[in-house]
């Protein structure tokens, strides 16, 4: 079962790079009682997402823009966010 901010970050990374591959995976379980967990089941996430946009980009770049188009989901909503963002291969 998704999380609807799952589902929310979902959903803006879907609109902003319309991506070639996208999984968000809720992580919240394997840090269930550690720092930042707030008992919601929803504060440690893994993002890994395939785009054109990323094209040429640098790794800092790429993850810059994903955390652009999450608005004030990382940091805010969710304690943890790892970003595996790439461009497809040609």
């Amino acid at each position: 079962m998704t999380s609807p901010v799952q589902q929310e970050m979902e959903q803006l990374l879907q609109d902003a790079f319309t991506p070639t591959r996208l999984e968000v995976i809720n992580d919240s379980a394997k840090h269930h009682g550690h720092s930042g967990d707030d008992g919601s089941g929803a504060s440690h996430f893994t993002v890994v997402i395939e785009a054109p946009a990323f094209a040429d980009k640098s790794r800092l770049e790429r993850q810059r823009m994903v955390n652009r188009a999450l608005g004030d989901i990382p940091g805010e909503r969710v304690h943890a966010l790892a970003i595996q963002a790439s461009a497809p291969t040609p």
